[in-house]
C-alpha cells in the first residue's frame, strides 16, 4: 500500500522532469545548430573565445550557473525587470527550470553537432556554392541532413542530462511540490526526509531512462562511424 501511495508523487515528478527535459532540448536544438553553423563558418580568435564561453557550463558548478541565472533573471536586474514588465516570471517557475536545464546541458548538445559539421567534406560545401545555395539553404538542405545522427545523439545526451539536472534548477526554480519539484529534487528531498522507498523508486526510474538513452546514443555513434 505504501508503494501505491507513492505512485502519484513519482508520476508528478517524472512528468515535470520530462517537460523540463523536452523543452530544454528543443531550445538547445535550435541554439546549438545555429551556434555550430556560426562556429563552422567563422574561425578566428574571437569565435574561439565565443566557443569557450558557450562550453563554460561543462566546467562551472551547477550552483554557480544557478546563481548567474538568478542575477540575470532576478527582479533586481535590468533584464529581469524587463521580463517582469512583459508578464514573464522565471524565478520559482517551471520556465526557470527549463532555462536552467538548457544552460547546463547546452555544451552536451553543441559539441557532437559541431564535430559532425567539421567532418563534412569540403568538396560538398564548395559544390553547394557553385549551384548557388545560400548559407541558410546549405544549413537546411546539406549540412543538417548529413549530420543528423550526431545531432540526434547530442539531443539525446542533453535530454538525459536535463532529466537529472539538480543544482541550477534548485537555485532558480526552487523546490515547489507539483510545480518545480523535478525527479532529481524529489530524490534529494526523499533522502532528507528519510523516505528510502520513494528515493529508491525515483533512482531506479531515472537510471533506467538514462541507460536506455545512452544505449541509443551508442547505437547512433556506431552507425555514424561505420558510414
Amino acid at each position: 500500500m505504501m508503494w501505491i501511495d507513492q505512485i502519484q508523487p513519482i508520476a508528478i515528478a517524472l512528468w515535470l522532469s520530462l517537460q523540463v527535459a523536452f523543452f530544454a532540448t528543443l531550445i538547445n536544438f535550435i541554439c546549438a545548430v545555429l551556434c555550430a553553423a556560426f562556429l563552422f563558418k567563422f574561425k578566428n580568435r574571437w569565435t574561439s573565445l565565443f566557443e569557450s564561453f558557450l562550453t563554460l557550463p561543462m566546467v562551472l558548478p551547477p550552483t554557480v550557473l544557478g546563481y548567474y541565472l538568478l542575477v540575470c533573471f532576478g527582479s533586481q536586474s535590468v533584464f529581469g525587470d524587463w521580463l517582469s514588465s512583459l508578464g514573464i516570471q522565471l524565478i520559482f517557475t517551471l520556465k526557470g527550470a527549463i532555462i536552467a536545464a538548457a544552460v547546463v546541458t547546452f555544451p552536451l548538445v553543441l559539441k557532437p553537432i559541431q564535430a559532425s559539421f567539421e567532418q563534412i567534406p569540403q568538396v560538398i560545401l564548395d559544390s553547394s556554392k557553385v549551384i548557388g545555395l545560400s548559407e541558410w539553404q546549405r544549413l537546411v538542405i546539406i549540412i543538417s541532413p548529413m549530420a543528423w545522427e550526431s545531432v540526434l545523439a547530442g539531443l539525446l545526451l542533453g535530454f538525459a542530462r536535463s532529466l537529472g539536472e539538480f543544482g541550477a534548477t534548485l537555485m532558480i526554480a526552487g523546490n515547489i511540490p507539483g510545480k518545480t519539484q523535478t525527479i532529481s529534487i524529489s530524490i534529494w528531498e526523499a533522502v532528507q526526509a528519510g523516505d528510502d522507498q520513494l528515493a529508491i523508486a525515483l533512482v531506479v526510474i531515472i537510471s533506467i531512462v538514462c541507460i536506455a538513452i545512452l544505449w541509443l546514443v551508442k547505437i547512433l555513434n556506431q552507425r555514424h562511424w561505420k558510414q
